[in-house]
């Protein structure tokens, strides 16, 4: 189990596509790109079978130092950006909980494999 990069997407894109990856790459950016341009407008960013992004607004709270508990300070309200998951991605997820419970945390790789989408095999 590790961590999915931009890279990772766009030699799997290219390498299913059979486009060059100079292209994917620019394709993948531009749509980071209009994601965050649209966060950054204060529009929510839904993406059918994925999720939605939404901009919210924290609420002012008090802080404490750990190292000096008497004092405190106000952390100032703040947009952050949420994720709520969609129904099929929520779906697939939900069905590693049994196997990362036995393996202790963490998702068997084997689990994580079971789960892939089968696009290829429409080729």
């Amino acid at each position: 189990m590790g961590t999915l990069t931009k890279r990772d997407l766009v030699v799997q894109i290219s390498n299913e596509t059979h486009l060059p990856q100079a292209q994917v790459h620019q394709v993948v950016q531009l749509t980071l790109d209009s994601i965050t341009d649209a966060l950054a407008r204060s529009e929510n960013v839904e993406l059918r079978n994925f999720g939605v992004l939404e901009v919210r607004l924290t609420k002012p709270r008090v802080g404490r130092n750990p190292n000096k508990p008497e004092s405190s300070f106000t952390i100032p309200a703040r947009a952050t950006v949420k994720f709520k998951p969609g129904k099929i991605m929520r779906e697939r997820v939900l069905k590693l909980s049994a196997a990362m419970k036995k393996a202790g945390g963490k998702a068997p790789a084997k689990e994580v494999a079971k789960e892939a989408p089968k696009a290829k095999a429409k080729k």
